[in-house]
């Protein structure tokens, strides 16, 4: 019998690439692939890249440059990318980066096992020329559900229409494609936390965004596909899945309903064994009086706002091709607390923009200072190619943008340590992710993974990952908290697992 082909999956990036990365898994498993977690091990290393921002894009290259650097010393025989950053650039990026063996676009994504055994077997792909895949879908969103089939959506499941059953003979583990945009799916760790793609592409143009020529127009998953997917990952012992895509608050108006968020967010809760339902990338801008109500009330949906608020100073926003002001803002926050006062807020912003003057950045410290946020990210501008911030005039110098950053990124850490302080002597509900010699940690409701801090428990006795424990805020280390499981909380949890 021939050896079996190894392949791993390098994913950088945001959440929306970790679902892409377990569809491709998903797909290759089915297809006789053995995945495996190291590179070194593998005949075939995937680097699924980021295109987002110079960063990102400096960070996939390094990884592919490092993945390349394993050819002769292991088993590694070719580096392939795929993701946003070979969607978008194709064969520039093959061109510029020759140590790439492969660079697959998302078309490429439905057949990707022949695409790697191609190119393992010393064949070539062609890249592709990148296209502006906003292009692919009709400019209506409620025409856009008929012409899916015919364009390929990461996470989103085959462009062809899936078997009416899932073959019997499909490895333990492995999702089913359930409907007709259905993905196979593998889980590539085994955390008690899961993404779910509620929708692919943006309909937004923000000025200094690119994401949307790559990615696509807006398109929402059918509720069915999302149900089925939750009850998998539920299967598979996840407690908590996030919901993302590029702008949530949009999911169903290409179904006909743009309140189906609403509708949607209460069926998850109820899936059996799931303990928390997260949703994240909200624009403030499309909140409405129904989906904060929904937030803030339904039982295991966690009162948590990832808003995209990116500034504060109209005019700066304006120039993004954004909506709002401080003001606004500021009571969109006093809504929100007032149905949860101890709701998790996060966002980020851009310092540095073209024209944004000093009396600017004072408004966004303004904003800043009032909002009490849980978690902020902030970055310095820099021109995006194909966008249209990048032909502004009036650029700021490299310096300014730089001491900027430098200045806003200090009050951040200030007010997030602040607000993590505020929140000693509340009780929290904590999911265990993590044991060690350290320590264990987990992350409370307001607490999103790997952005928003963490929560270290004072006592790991009988604890494992996956459980969830009330407990006392007793202290901070910055934006992280430190807690005391309360007595009993322990023995409800573990009744509840019986």
């Amino acid at each position: 019998m021939p050896e079996r082909r190894t392949v791993a999956l390098v994913t950088l990036g945001c959440a929306r690439n970790e679902v892409d990365s377990e569809e491709l898994a998903g797909r290759l498993e089915a297809d006789g692939w053995d995945l495996v977690k190291d590179a070194a091990d593998a005949d075939v290393a995937v680097v699924n890249t980021c295109g987002f921002v110079e960063a990102a894009k400096k960070d996939s290259v390094d990884a592919l440059l490092e993945a390349n650097d394993l050819k002769g010393h292991g088993r590694t025989q070719a580096v392939v990318a795929v993701g946003c950053m070979a969607e978008r650039y194709g064969k520039d990026l093959a061109e510029a980066l020759p140590e790439a063996d492969g660079v697959l676009g998302f078309d490429d994504y439905a057949d990707i096992s022949d695409r790697l055994q191609t190119i393992l077997s010393g064949g070539i792909h062609a890249a592709h020329t990148p296209r502006d895949r906003r292009k692919l879908l009709p400019i209506s969103p409620a025409q856009r559900q008929e012409s899916a089939a015919s364009v390929a959506l990461p996470g989103h499941g085959p462009a062809a229409e899936a078997p009416e059953a899932a073959p019997a003979d499909l490895p333990e583990g492995l999702a089913p494609a359930s409907g007709p945009r259905a993905p196979l799916r593998r889980r590539l760790d085994g955390a008690p936390v899961a993404s779910v793609k509620l929708a692919s592409g943006c309909d937004r143009r923000c000025s200094f965004c690119a994401i949307p020529s790559f990615r696509g127009s807006f398109i929402s998953r059918r509720p069915s596909d999302v149900l089925n997917e939750t009850r998998w990952l539920a299967e598979q012992g996840v407690k908590e899945i996030m919901l993302v895509s590029e702008n949530n608050t949009s999911y169903g108006k290409d179904l006909g309903d743009i309140r189906l968020l609403e509708s949607l967010l209460p069926e998850l809760a109820e899936v059996d064994g799931l303990e928390r339902v997260r949703v994240s990338y909200l624009q403030p801008a499309e909140m409405r009086p129904g989906l904060i109500d929904v937030l803030t009330s339904t039982p295991k949906v966690v009162p948590y706002f990832d808003l995209s608020f990116q500034h504060s100073a109209p005019d700066v926003l304006r120039a993004m091709r954004r909506f709002g002001d401080t003001d606004r803002f500021l009571e969109l926050l006093d809504t929100i607390r007032g149905k949860a006062p101890e709701a998790g807020v996060r966002s980020n912003f851009i310092v540095g923009f073209p024209g944004e003057t000093e009396a600017d950045l004072a408004e966004l410290e303004r904003f800043l200072n009032g909002a009490r946020l849980d978690a902020i990210g902030v970055f310095g501008y820099s021109d995006e190619e194909g966008t249209e911030a990048a032909t502004y005039e009036n650029k700021l110098d490299e310096d300014v943008v730089a001491e900027r950053l430098a200045r806003v990124s200090r009050l951040a850490e200030e007010l997030v340590s602040q607000r993590a302080e505020e929140r000693v002597g509340e009780t929290v509900h904590v999911l265990v992710e993590s044991i060690d010699d350290e320590g264990v940690y987990g992350r409370g409701a307001h607490q999103a993974p790997e952005t928003d801090g963490q929560v270290l428990l004072t006592s790991g006795e009988g604890l494992s990952v996956g459980r969830m424990v009330e407990a006392k805020v007793v202290g901070t280390e910055g934006v992280d908290l430190v807690a005391e499981p309360l007595d009993g909380s322990l023995a409800c949890s573990e009744e509840a697992d019986r």
